[in-house]
């Protein structure tokens, strides 16, 4: 099949649930696309959704927004994948893996030999094993197939980490690094406030327990899904403005720095296995990953988060 010309102002999301229609919403908001396809396995939850959001459009800018198939979506310059089970309260992100996997295996392929030559935004989780599924299946460059990764759980530490010492979170510089779910590690050893080291600025603040304080919000961080879920059963403006702020680093291609699911080639002695790790992000995708300074317990946190991905990964059938 030959390549179809992108249309740098086209985007598709594939699945739409409450993250899919949460980051279409937050997309429509934007104004960085003037035409945006939603296609879902249920049609008429896709035109529902399509005929809902494009009622708000006289409040926001003019764009193009309706139901469509994959033939529709083979121009857009991101395709966004939301589709998969949900997680449901008590079950991690890792449970999912083996259901999404599947839902994977027959929407891939799709994009695939349709000869797409977009970009690949990979939100459904486990977002990390459903990255490295999607390459795999669509044996797509790496640069083109990029996950969500951890940049909603690093909003979550900038956001605690302002409301802990008063400050607006835009100036909070700290990453979650690793698997997006349990495993994954909050790099303190590199964290700082416009460039003031964190535990100065924790004591100018009058805050010097730093070892509890760090310990307790890291915990807070990585359940924050857990106890969103428990009290409303799924979790998506969070990730809908994740979504938003990784397509505006690709459409602007601003070289942004966020720290999304890609591929590890023996950084940190880690091969082989896609988890979140900073990278500059342009209108190719991934430039290249950015080497964020780690301690030597945050390392080897880091190793044992792939080796928990590398196991999952040993299991499946691609």
């Amino acid at each position: 099949m030959e390549k179809q010309l992108l249309n740098h102002r086209k985007v598709a999301v594939v699945g739409c649930g409450f993250v899919g229609a949460a980051s279409a919403f937050s997309l429509m908001q934007s104004g960085l696309f003037s035409e945006m396809v939603l296609l879902d396995a249920d049609r008429n939850k896709a035109e529902g959704e399509a005929l809902d959001i494009a009622h708000g459009i006289p409040f926001a800018r003019q764009m193009k927004i309706y139901a469509g198939g994959y033939d529709d979506i083979m121009d857009a310059a991101i395709i966004i994948v939301t589709a998969g089970a949900n997680q449901k309260p008590e079950e991690t992100r890792l449970d999912l893996v083996h259901k999404n996997v599947g839902i994977f295996k027959s929407i891939i392929p799709q994009i695939a030999e349709r000869n797409y030559q977009g970009i690949l935004l990979i939100v459904s989780n486990p977002v990390d094993i459903l990255t490295y599924a999607a390459l795999k299946l669509s044996g797509f460059p790496e640069n083109r197939v990029i996950g969500s990764g951890t940049v909603l759980d690093t909003a979550r530490l900038k956001y605690k980490l302002g409301e802990h010492l008063s400050v607006d979170s835009r100036s909070v510089h700290a990453f979650i690094v690793g698997e997006h779910g349990d495993s994954e590690i909050a790099v303190w050893s590199s964290a700082n406030v416009s460039g003031i080291p964190l535990d100065n600025f924790c004591e100018m603040r009058g805050h010097f327990d730093h070892e509890a304080s760090t310990r307790r919000i890291a915990e807070d961080v990585k359940n924050s899904a857990y106890e969103i879920i428990a009290k409303k059963r799924a979790t998506y403006y969070g990730i809908a403005m994740s979504v938003k702020r990784i397509c505006e680093a690709i459409v602007r291609d601003e070289k942004s720095i966020l720290p999304v699911s890609n591929m590890m080639h023996g950084e940190y002695g880690i091969d082989q296995v896609v988890l979140s790790m900073p990278a500059i992000i342009g209108k190719d995708g991934i430039e290249t990953q950015v080497p964020i300074s780690m301690n030597e317990a945050e390392q080897e946190k880091l190793k044992a988060s792939a080796d928990t991905l590398k196991k999952v990964i040993g299991e499946l059938t691609l």
